[in-house]
């Protein structure tokens, strides 16, 4: 999954330096290019990098609920 990831990002700063490079000399698809360059950045390269990074993590390490409990029992 690390060398997927890894690819996906280097493809996708690839497409977007093209993208402003044929934006630079004028042409009006650079802008397309980067747009997909985004959102391929937004709705496939950031799902598999959460997933990947916290896929055996305890997602209750990662919300206020001690916290909360610690300043509930602090103000009694």
């Amino acid at each position: 999954m690390k060398y997927v990831l890894i690819t996906i990002l280097v493809s996708i700063l690839g497409a977007l330096s093209y993208g402003f490079y044929i934006k630079s000399t004028g042409d009006t698809n650079g802008e397309i290019i980067i747009g997909i360059g985004v959102l391929a950045v937004a709705f496939v390269f950031m799902p598999l990098f959460i997933f990947h990074r916290y896929k055996n993590k305890n997602i209750g390490d990662f919300t206020f609920e001690k916290f909360r409990k610690e300043l509930e029992e602090r103000s009694e």
